[in-house]
């Protein structure tokens, strides 16, 4: 399996969003799309988030234009859902809001001795598809949580606090109670 390259190589850069893929081959600018990493975009008790029995509700968005890739968001999905099914005995809703559209794409270049007159350089640099990501806006919501309890809505923001170091950017958790009051 091939390496990634870091992360810090796409986050913050300022891109337009490259999504052109077609079923005819010839008419289409990326000639492969790579499969995204996300296996769920919902996860827990969805029907017990509709009928109102989960009212506390912790948005998760960003305060920055970056590129978060799909692989990141997936590692905050297995982290946040492992963590919640233990506490709350699967009663909470998380639901990962952004789909990774944007293809990221590499010009992979030849390195150490001698690789100077072997290359190619610049011919035909378009590069070749890597994976995914989402381009974020500020304040573009990226996670919904809605849990039962408040003793579980405290937990729950001290897992949030818990993924920032697993995202490129900052973000803003912004409590909210759909209940009766």
């Amino acid at each position: 399996m091939a390496t990634l390259r870091k992360a810090n190589a796409y986050t913050r850069r300022k891109v337009t969003p490259f999504t052109r893929t077609s079923k005819r081959r010839k008419k289409a600018f990326i000639k492969t799309n790579p499969p995204h990493k996300i296996v769920k975009f919902e996860m827990g008790n969805a029907k017990g988030f509709r009928e109102g029995k989960l009212p506390h509700v912790l948005n998760v968005s960003t305060d920055e234009q970056v590129q978060i890739r799909h692989n990141a968001i997936e590692s905050v999905r297995q982290y946040i859902n492992k963590k919640l099914d233990k506490e709350t005995n699967k009663n909470f809703f998380f639901k990962i809001i952004p789909y990774p559209h944007h293809i990221q794409r590499e010009n992979k270049m030849l390195t150490g001795a001698g690789a100077d007159r072997m290359q190619k350089g610049m011919q035909l640099s378009f590069g070749k598809t890597t994976g995914k990501a989402v381009i974020t806006k500020p304040g573009m919501q990226i996670f919904k949580l809605a849990l039962a309890t408040e003793k579980e809505t405290q937990f729950a923001r001290q897992v949030l606090r818990a993924i920032k170091s697993k995202l490129p950017c900052k973000i803003i958790v912004d409590y909210e109670f759909i209940g009766k009051q």
